[in-house]
């Protein structure tokens, strides 16, 4: 199987790639390589690839920074993803995309499902709705993950989740929400789950794929520092607190069990933070 991976520069698209790479013949596309706002460029790549499978990680992904630029945001969340949908139609290549718990509003007291309404409160997350619905112009998997950390380059390592781990090797003051709900994604286990997808080839659509389990930002951090094994005071914080120019949704869990009723099972987010912490204290 020849597979096409786009944004392969960034953390979730350098850890796909190298998972990928012992299983099939992947090609990995940084964005100075495949930049998916030029639509000629994308068309021409995947014509004369001719791929079996595309797998877009290429996004857009400064969430403020959409509030004051919302054209670039859109260019490449959107339109970029319009492209890529279009292109993988005319090769019959099946397209696989991912997405973000933004796209709700943080309203809801238990975790979203796929079927749950979708209601973007920012730029950035209509950006990311409007994508979704182009990805399903072609055979698409829509996989929406959250809070994802680890994976990559050292380079590439910028969530908040590896900040924190920063800041607690360091043993600097960890600053936390208490008042966001969240399931983080280990990059490493949506490269995994990704992998299953491509050969248990469930139907097509939208799944979520995050570490199973929810938890505050509080508990993220407190979990984190007890897998690095190391002391932390840990501040708790509300979103109001912090100067932001997009809304944030403050309960943003996601069920798994779409994706589980496929039978790809995603650990949970608190072993997720044990296997990562591993990697960062050797």
């Amino acid at each position: 199987m020849t597979i096409l991976v786009t944004g392969a520069g960034g953390q979730l698209g350098y850890t796909i790639s190298s998972t990928l790479e012992s299983l099939h013949r992947v090609v990995a596309l940084d964005r100075g390589e495949l930049d998916l706002v030029r639509s000629a460029a994308v068309f021409d790549a995947v014509h004369d690839l001719e791929p079996d499978v595309i797998i877009n990680c290429a996004a857009y992904t400064n969430v403020d920074g959409a509030e004051d630029d919302p054209i670039t945001a859109f260019n490449v969340n959107a339109f970029g993803v319009r492209t890529l949908a279009q292109a993988a139609r005319d090769v019959d290549a099946t397209l696989v995309h991912y997405s973000t718990d933004f796209v709700f509003d943080g309203e809801a007291d238990s975790p979203y499902t796929e079927e749950d309404a979708t209601n973007p409160q920012s730029a950035y997350a209509m950006s990311k709705l409007l994508g979704e619905w182009f990805a399903q112009d072609a055979h698409s998997y829509i996989l929406r993950v959250e809070s994802l950390f680890g994976g990559g380059r050292a380079d590439t390592q910028g969530s908040s989740v590896d900040r924190m781990a920063d800041a607690i090797l360091e043993g600097r003051t960890v600053h936390a929400f208490s008042d966001r709900t969240v399931s983080p994604s280990y990059a490493c286990d949506v490269a995994a789950a990704t992998a299953s997808l491509l050969k248990c080839t469930p139907a097509p659509g939208v799944y979520h794929c995050v570490g199973s389990g929810i938890g505050t930002w509080v508990d993220v951090a407190a979990q984190l520092a007890r897998c690095l094994g190391r002391s932390t005071e840990i501040v708790p914080v509300s979103v109001a607190s912090r100067p932001y120019k997009a809304a944030r949704p403050k309960f943003c869990a996601l069920s798994n069990a779409k994706l589980t009723r496929s039978g790809i099972e995603m650990p949970a987010w608190m072993d997720a933070l044990r296997r990562y912490a591993a990697t960062r204290v050797g």
